[in-house]
């Protein structure tokens, strides 16, 4: 086999290691430098996808290398950053019970995002609709938004509307089931892959672009969960009018 087919499958093994760097961080709760290696796995992820389809050495071995090396980036890793945010303020918080046995179980919902993860990326293994579109939220994606969590508390001052909802165990409960629930939903997403270079085939992806560039320029960290909500509002309004359009 020629090196050049090897090229994609070594970037999603560089994708793997780098979910595994995330992985030490979390569990060490350094949550900080999960989120940078998160987003350095995510990079790749996107890479080795690329140089698969111009050097033509996509392979049925590269796609499940891809879901594994997902499942490890950007699904194991966010269901332990979610553990260890509920963890940390379940034991900072004079508000619950030290020996309370439902709070103690509390800090494991998380790792319903592990496994909503697991079942997405199973499913868009056999999934034949998701060629070239998604259906529930992708993977990556879902990593983000919960991977950003800790990082817009760090960055808050103490106080304010942000920091009282990121510091609410129930409301991190909340994220975490409407993450699953995302992952898995029936709900068409557009994809980001541009095949033509024209206006009217990628103005939805462009306005995207646009609006997330704004978002991260004027909120910063609290841009990315913006952006992944604008992502799936954007993809049911394009449903909508692609619906209308075909009637």
């Amino acid at each position: 086999m020629p090196l050049r087919k090897h090229v994609p499958n070594i970037i999603t093994l560089l994708n793997l290691t780098a979910g595994l760097v995330a992985l030490v961080y979390a569990f060490d709760t350094n949550l900080q430098m999960a989120f940078i290696w998160v987003c350095i796995g995510i990079f790749l992820d996107f890479w080795d996808g690329f140089f698969a389809r111009i050097l033509n050495a996509q392979s049925k071995i590269g796609l499940q290398l891809d879901s594994l090396a997902d499942m490890v980036t950007s699904g194991v890793v966010p269901g332990v950053v979610m553990y260890k945010m509920l963890e940390n303020i379940y034991e900072l918080s004079e508000t619950y019970a030290p020996d309370n046995f439902y709070m103690n179980l509390l800090p494991y919902i998380g790792f319903i995002i592990t496994i909503g993860s697991c079942y997405r990326l199973a499913k868009f293994n056999v999934d034949t609709r998701q060629t070239d579109s998604f259906i529930g939220l992708p993977t990556p994606a879902n990593a983000l938004l919960i991977i950003s969590l800790p990082v817009i508390l760090n960055h808050s001052d103490g106080t304010g509307f942000v920091f009282d909802m990121l510091s609410n165990p129930y409301v991190l409960v909340g994220i975490s089931l409407l993450s699953a629930f995302l992952l898995n939903a029936e709900i068409p997403l557009f994809s980001l892959k541009v095949k033509y270079f024209n206006w009217e085939t990628n103005k939805i992806q462009i306005f995207f672009l646009v609006l997330s560039v704004l978002l991260l320029f004027f909120f910063q960290y609290l841009g990315i969960p913006l952006i992944i909500l604008s992502y799936v509002i954007l993809s049911v309004f394009n449903n909508k009018l692609s619906e209308k359009k075909a009637v």
